[in-house]
């Protein structure tokens, strides 16, 4: 009951409260961005895209994208709940999903979503990893819904790596962040079963290779 009782009071003070620092921090940091052409080719052809990108990136993500205002795909768990709320106070909707819970579900509101002309966004390594692996849930909802995938992650001089699965990464103040959008990846519609792996490698290969191009302009192989 106790755990409960804090857990509810968590709940509304601590994402309120991370998004006002984040948004206080990130102010102070000089962003540069690279590969808006793709973002940009995307935009003119008028349709609703996926954002993809790496579990440790998604913080700065959910802020640098917030004005778009898409939906996002969260983990269904406990701690998930955090994640949803700072999302929506960036601005976005949510939906609750894993490849252990409510994936199905989440991918076809996403899908409802996007046929509303929503941009949407899945962390393409999912909510447990393996870091840096795409997992299939992405391609199926890209080949679903008839969008494309655009692949985005950034990298940074200075900032703070914890200690979880992914390395979530938080950018300190007054660092410089690089944000990079990668190709578009178009995915046929009514993919076949033994298609999927062909694109989730073709993807993990496009968020790699940005990310040792992110990391090498600040002399790291990772962040």
């Amino acid at each position: 009951m106790k755990d409960g009782f804090l857990y509810q009071v968590s709940l509304r003070v601590v994402p309120s409260l991370v998004v006002w620092i984040a948004s206080v921090l990130f102010a102070t940091c000089r962003i540069k961005t690279h590969g808006q052409e793709y973002r940009s080719q995307l935009d003119a052809r008028d349709v609703p895209f996926i954002a993809s990108f790496w579990h440790y990136t998604f913080f700065f993500v959910f802020y640098y994208l917030r004005k778009d205002h898409g939906v996002v795909m969260v983990s269904a768990s406990r701690d998930g709940e955090y994640i949803s709320r700072v999302a929506r106070k960036f601005g976005f909707r949510t939906v609750r999903g894993s490849r252990k819970k409510g994936g199905l579900k989440a991918i076809k509101s996403l899908i409802r979503s996007m046929r509303d002309g929503r941009n949407s966004g899945i962390v393409a390594d999912g909510s447990q990893g393996p870091p840096r692996v795409v997992q299939a849930g992405c391609i199926v909802l890209a080949s679903r819904a008839g969008v494309p995938i655009l692949p985005m992650l950034w990298s940074c001089d200075r900032y703070k790596r914890f200690g979880s699965w992914d390395g979530t990464a938080l950018p300190r103040p007054f660092s410089q962040i690089d944000f990079f959008y990668g190709e578009p990846l178009d995915v046929p519609p009514k993919i076949k079963a033994d298609e999927i792996e062909e694109y989730r490698v073709d993807l993990e290969e496009r968020l790699n290779d940005l990310y040792g191009k992110a990391w090498a302009l600040h002399g790291k192989s990772e962040h």
